[in-house]
């Protein structure tokens, strides 16, 4: 059985509902509020030089034709549920509110999700998902409480968003097979950024364009945890290379601590590789998605202690039903090196320093 099992979440960043927002139902009370300011730096774990492989994939939601997945949530993700299910930490990106109520944000796309998609996602073998993203809040913040309402009811861990500033930005801290995982998770996308952000006593995501608190969170993490994990929504849609922007704040993060940083949001794929000892994949593209073929895949990124030794994609195209579909033979190699050429122009290394 996948190690995930064994599990302890440290930190889940689900707390009480706050006043004057609607709650479809009392929020359970947490396992333990992140408090990431609070904490005094720890040492090292024992086993904190074990050997883990964390899998990612990209955006996920249940709208249109991938609705029709949750009609059987156990198999809503598809047969590449076992590439992130085989892993001893598997994270996506949760694209959506998961409410039936609110109101539509004045923007274009509206995503929106049962409760049901939290089970799809545990029975994929997903351990946490990011909420810092442009389709969190689609249906304002009624809609955002009853997502963590949900997460919190169907023990899904989320990061990246909370019912204050404090929660959003709090690290998720889990212990794998003894070793404390720290995962953040920011989105750097303009859109309604200044009304969903968190605040003091305000639901929203952790936003990127906050520097000075995204790298104090990062700190934060690094002070309390074996290995931390970034994961964005960032980059240019439909652009295979990373912008400005992301150069710039992955330079931040990783100044700040971070062992790697995780990307999502073009619905392309992202060049990967090394900056400085950080492993970074800009983007991972779509993963359940309601449009679209483009490469896609599970990212499977191997680490000891602080070091990625490894990362290898499982490549896969979506398809007719907007679950990812494993690439074999020689589409898979063309797809692994459609990927490797993306690095061109990361300004990534292929290999971390020399020690």
């Amino acid at each position: 059985m996948k190690a995930r099992r064994a599990i302890a979440a440290a930190a889940v960043l689900l707390a009480g509902c706050d006043a004057g927002i609607p709650a479809a139902h009392p929020a359970p009370p947490p396992s333990v509020t992140a408090a990431a300011s609070a904490s005094a730096p720890v040492s090292a774990s024992p086993s904190a030089d074990v050997a883990l492989t964390l899998a990612f994939g990209g955006d996920v939601h249940f709208t249109e034709r991938t609705a029709a997945l949750l009609r059987q949530p156990a198999t809503a993700f598809g047969p590449m549920a076992a590439d992130l299910a085989g892993a001893d930490l598997a994270v996506v990106n949760l694209e959506t509110a998961v409410t039936s109520r609110g109101t539509p944000e004045p923007k274009e796309f509206h995503f929106r999700a049962p409760p049901v998609a939290f089970e799809a996602v545990k029975a994929a073998g997903v351990d946490a998902v990011s909420i810092a993203n442009n389709h969190a809040l689609d249906y304002g913040r009624v809609g955002f409480a009853d997502t963590l309402d949900g997460a919190a009811a169907a023990g899904v861990p989320v990061f990246g968003g909370g019912r204050t500033i404090d929660e959003a930005y709090a690290p998720l801290v889990l212990t794998v097979r003894g070793v404390r995982v720290a995962i953040v998770g920011f989105s750097q996308i303009h859109t309604l950024a200044e009304s969903w952000k968190a605040g003091p006593a305000t639901p929203g995501i952790a936003l990127a364009w906050d520097v000075p608190r995204a790298v104090e969170a990062v700190r934060a993490a690094r002070d309390r945890a074996d290995l931390v994990v970034v994961f964005n929504h960032w980059g240019t849609e439909r652009e295979s290379c990373p912008n400005a922007n992301q150069k710039t704040f992955a330079k931040a993060l990783a100044d700040a601590g971070a062992d790697m940083i995780i990307g999502a949001h073009a619905h392309v794929l992202q060049g990967d590789g090394w900056l400085g000892r950080t492993y970074v994949a800009y983007g991972l593209g779509n993963f359940v998605w309601y449009v679209g073929s483009a490469d896609t895949g599970v990212l499977k990124v191997h680490v000891r202690g602080r070091s990625v030794t490894g990362a290898e994609l499982v490549p896969a195209v979506i398809s007719g039903t907007g679950q990812p579909s494993a690439l074999t033979g020689a589409a898979a190699a063309a797809a692994k090196q459609r990927f490797t050429d993306l690095r061109g122009c990361t300004g990534l290394a292929a290999a971390p320093p020399a020690a």
